[in-house]
């Protein structure tokens, strides 16, 4: 038999809107009417919906009505099913021969990919309709198989529609090739360039992607303007396949997880080398580029030891290192304030952190609203260190991530948005996660307002990223120009032309792949009209 061409079947106007009422009613009987604190409801991927719905569609054996199909309107965006939606256990051949043995006795263009994709969409909402009656919905969420066999490890397919090229082809990205070196991205756009839809649309194929797989793709997202936490923009949250519950606001309420490390299996020179690293992250916070003296950096580092020691090794807090810190001042000084004593009064005095950890970063999507933060404050700084801090400690326990012949796992996206304002100090644990997090799945966004924001003495980002994407800029610089796509003379000229001409949601993006984009050039780069999504 040959099978149905589903990889050029386009979704249905509305979809999401019109399955909604069924994922509620779905979500509604799997989730307890209350959780305890920090533990999320169950929330169904749309794509599972959407699968569901067919197949339930197509187990109705009733007679089908092209007219009735001809009725489908079919998106006019670009939107085809992700790739997972038919070839999930197999099920590709079982699609293709359900819909032909339902349409067996009609008059159907299987190569069309227009009447394809109407089929699939009328089917869908023939199962919607099914699935409304509570003895349907019932039964089918009772049905339960056990799977005897395995074809692989189940690794999604991280090839990111974001839009579209000049030429109207489909413009991808293609995160997790074994091809690929690594999976950093950098996106520098002025205010009003586009930046927050085009972080939407990448957050949005990534979830897409992966959340009906076995290995999900989660997010970190640390919200400087407050707009994805906004409750304005709740819709926002669906189309990343989470839910309000994702959103921490560490001024309204502690994040739910200490910052500090646990060293109760660890040693004595464990803790004193955590000190020194912690004391030098303190004091950039604190100071930037400024420095304290000898005498403040060395009581620090001991007001954390002995915090280690008085805990036994347990994750400490800061009011511990700070009574610890003024039994260290010398008598005739304990009454004056010092930069240490500053901040750590200020971090004292706003419990950023809850004491003990309630929740796992990497096992969800969280979205840290920062809205409300100086945005180059003390606090602001703090929450971006430790919890990248964080993650960077979980990611160093993790196996190496998974692969297969084609494609290697990522577990995880660390995305900071207006990412300037943590590009001033030095984030040791941003840069060891991006160095050492790529062989563990871990994967980091940076987004800022101006392509020299990454041009830093203390770290080379540039060396460090798969995929630069520059959008309108207020100003070019040529060195970084040069350093992230390689180019001088006349092709740096006319690379800074074309950025000069970027509108609203275009962006320029480095070719390091043609062969896998199929895209034969001699340009190394390539400008997308990103999807608008948001």
């Amino acid at each position: 038999m040959i099978e149905l061409n589903f990889e050029a079947a386009k979704q249905i106007e509305g979809i999401n809107d019109l399955l909604s009422d069924i994922r509620h009613k779905m979500e509604q009987k799997l989730n307890l009417n209350e959780y305890s604190e920090n533990v999320r409801p169950v929330t169904i991927p749309k794509i599972t919906i959407q699968r569901i719905c067919l197949l339930v569609g197509l187990s109705d054996n009733s007679q089908r009505n092209m007219d009735e199909v001809a009725k489908i309107v079919v998106s006019k965006a670009p939107y085809t099913y992700n790739a997972s939606f038919f070839t999930k256990d197999n099920l590709k051949k079982v699609f293709s021969a359900l819909i032909k043995l339902r349409y067996n006795d009609l008059d159907v263009a299987w190569d069309s990919p227009s009447q394809l994709s109407k089929i699939i969409g009328y089917e869908i909402t023939r199962g919607r309709e099914i699935l409304m009656n509570d003895d349907a919905m019932e039964e089918w969420m009772s049905f339960s198989y056990s799977r005897t066999g395995t074809t692989g490890i189940d690794i999604p397919i991280l090839n990111l529609h974001i839009g579209l090229y000049d030429n109207g082809m489909d413009a991808f990205i293609d995160m997790n090739n074994r091809s690929i070196s690594n999976t950093q991205m950098l996106i520098a756009g002025a205010t009003g360039s586009g930046k927050t839809n085009l972080l939407a649309v990448l957050l949005q194929q990534i979830r897409m992607a992966s959340t009906d797989t076995s290995y999900p793709v989660n997010f970190l997202l640390f919200d400087y303007k407050g707009e994805f936490s906004d409750p304005a923009n709740e819709r926002w949250l669906d189309l990343l396949e989470t839910e309000s519950g994702a959103i921490l606001d560490p001024m309204e309420c502690p994040l739910p997880f200490t910052p500090f490390k646990d060293f109760t299996e660890g040693s004595e020179n464990d803790v004193v080398i955590y000190a020194s690293a912690m004391s030098k992250a303190l004091i950039s916070i604190a100071v930037g580029d400024a420095r304290i003296s000898a005498n403040m950096d060395e009581r620090l580092c001991s007001a954390i030891e002995n915090a280690y020691y008085d805990t036994k090794g347990k994750p400490i807090t800061f009011e511990q290192i700070l009574d610890n810190y003024r039994q260290l001042i010398p008598e005739g000084k304990k009454d004056k304030s010092d930069s240490v004593t500053s901040i750590l009064t200020q971090l004292c005095k706003v419990a950023l952190f809850e004491e003990e950890d309630k929740i796992d970063l990497l096992k969800d999507c969280y979205i840290i609203n920062l809205g409300r933060c100086p945005k180059d404050g003390i606090y602001a700084k703090a929450v971006v260190y430790f919890v990248i801090s964080k993650i960077y400690d979980i990611c160093e326990q993790l196996p190496p991530q998974a692969s297969n012949k084609e494609r290697y796992e990522i577990r995880h996206f660390t995305i900071v948005d207006e990412a300037h304002y943590m590009l001033k100090f030095d984030n040791q644990p941003l840069q060891d996660l991006i160095k050492v997090g790529r062989s563990k799945g871990m994967s980091v966004i940076l987004a800022t307002q101006n392509m020299s924001d990454f041009k830093t003495r203390k770290f080379d980002f540039f060396a460090n990223v798969q995929y630069p994407m520059i959008m309108l800029q207020q100003s070019q610089n040529d060195a970084v120009l040069k350093d992230l796509f390689g180019v001088s003379g006349n092709a740096l000229q006319e690379l800074k032309n074309t950025i000069s001409t970027l509108q609203k949601g275009e962006v320029i993006i480095k070719d390091t792949n043609q062969d896998l984009l199929g895209l034969g050039c001699d340009n190394n780069y390539k400008k997308i009209k990103v999807t608008h999504l948001i």
